[in-house]
């Protein structure tokens, strides 16, 4: 009976032990797989900005009185490039898409600008930048919860614990970036 108890409790440790090990790889799965979303949201606000200054150049010869504007993007853009942790370029994003945003619907008050091939192709390809980044902050955000749920659960939570991991912040809207941007014109029209 002693052998029989021996085996059964060694089993039973081996088992716990192997248990272990499959949550803490899942656990440092889930860790990387947030890392690699957030990395790829990156770059494709890296390529954003390339576009943006390029953006800035085409409009400047056709907007004079749109400064104010134009400063906005421009300091949206450098206030991005500049952030570091992932809270502070979530944030700064936001703002940067405000201002483009805002870009976009001054730029609708000249006619001239509309009908020129670069800040077209230039305003389609941040368009799509922009579709591409949501879709990215989608993936981002399954994989916070994913992450988030299970350092939560038991038994997981004792091993998350033990590694001393924290839950990480989705990406998130303010309410303040959820009203609708009212751009003043400098021929004296808004729109909103």
């Amino acid at each position: 009976m002693p052998g029989i108890t021996a085996t059964a409790v060694g089993l039973l440790v081996a088992g716990a032990a192997i248990y272990a090990i499959i949550v803490y790889n899942g656990l440092v799965r889930l860790q990387n797989e947030i890392s690699r979303a957030w990395a790829n949201i990156d770059v494709l606000l890296k390529q954003r900005h390339d576009e943006i200054s390029n953006l800035v150049a085409c409009v400047k010869g056709y907007m004079d009185h749109e400064r104010q504007t134009l400063e906005a993007v421009t300091q949206a853009r450098a206030a991005s490039m500049s952030a570091v942790s992932i809270s502070q370029k979530a944030q700064a994003d936001l703002v940067l898409t405000g201002a483009l945003r805002s870009l976009f619907v001054v730029a609708e008050g000249y006619p001239q600008l509309k009908a020129d091939q670069n800040f077209l192709a230039l305003q389609n390809r941040i368009s799509e930048l922009e579709e591409r980044i949501a879709d990215r902050r989608e993936f981002f955000n399954d994989g916070v919860n994913t992450y988030n749920t299970h350092i939560a659960q038991i038994p997981e939570v004792f091993l998350a614990r033990l590694m001393k991991l924290q839950p990480q912040q989705m990406f998130r809207v303010s309410e303040q970036e959820r009203q609708q941007v009212e751009v003043k014109l400098a021929r004296g029209q808004a729109t909103a």
